[in-house]
């Protein structure tokens, strides 16, 4: 398939570029970012650059994995947000059913599922850990969140509307962002990280893996939304053990 990949010159994009053109694919990676990934140069935000490209280079499926990410936050606006995320989102799906691409994946993320309460775990008065299903509500709790789960139902809306196969994926932390540095971690609640590092992680050749699955299936699945993380050694009646005792993975061991 001729593949664009939005977010090339980043962590995922960098790892699945090479994954796709040995599976055999043509990639057409888009970045603001230069990168030997990327081909095109430019923010998915930049509306006639989205069109062009996806039909001057016949695009035949979509893989969007660029975004503004929760660290950008301290330095970046509420109107940036909406802008690449939602905005740039919005762009793409416009420009795959005006050039009939046949499949779209969108790479969101676990984080907008993390509540204020739940974030505040046993501090915040929680009475037991969340288990993070794809059929719970979201209630994301900053920008990033808000306009990641504003860009699904872009997505859904897009499927419904014009028959588009999108798979969303909702993956887990696979790159380090300040509060994995050591004295974050010391300033934290242990037991709230200790469930985060247990149940919220994932390699980023396994977050590749599970998009080029997606590219696969999105045209027998026609829409659905998943959950990519690595497997989590407790069960649900864990939860309330969890709440206050990271230790209890140890009985799984």
């Amino acid at each position: 398939m001729r593949i664009l990949l939005t977010g090339s010159s980043g962590w995922l994009g960098s790892a699945l570029a090479p994954r796709l053109r040995a599976l055999g694919h043509g990639v057409i990676g888009l970045d603001p970012v230069p990168s030997a990934q990327t081909q095109v140069i430019g923010s998915v935000g930049d509306r006639d650059l989205v069109m062009r490209t996806v039909r001057e280079n016949r695009i035949e499926a979509i893989v969007h994995s660029g975004a503004l990410h929760k660290p950008d936050i301290e330095h970046q606006r509420n109107e940036d947000f909406i802008e690449t995320n939602v905005r740039g989102t919005l762009n793409l799906l416009d420009a795959a059913v005006v050039s009939g691409v046949q499949r779209f994946v969108f790479t969101s993320t676990t984080s907008l599922m993390i509540s204020k309460a739940i974030r505040a775990g046993l501090t915040g008065g929680a009475r037991k850990a969340a288990w993070l299903t794809e059929d719970m509500s979201p209630e994301p709790r900053n920008i990033y969140g808000v306009t990641k789960l504003s860009a699904e139902h872009l997505c859904r809306l897009y499927h419904i509307q014009s028959g588009l196969p999108v798979i969303v994926l909702r993956t887990a932390r696979f790159f380090p962002e300040a509060d994995d540095m050591a004295h974050a971690i010391e300033q934290s609640d242990a037991n709230t990280k200790a469930n985060e590092l247990l149940f919220r992680r994932l390699t980023v050749e396994d977050a590749a893996e599970a998009h080029v699955a997606a590219l696969e299936k999105a045209p027998r699945l026609g829409f659905d939304i998943f959950i990519v993380s690595a497997p989590t050694p407790f069960r649900p009646d864990d939860c309330e053990a969890l709440i206050a005792d990271e230790h209890v993975g140890e009985l799984r061991r």
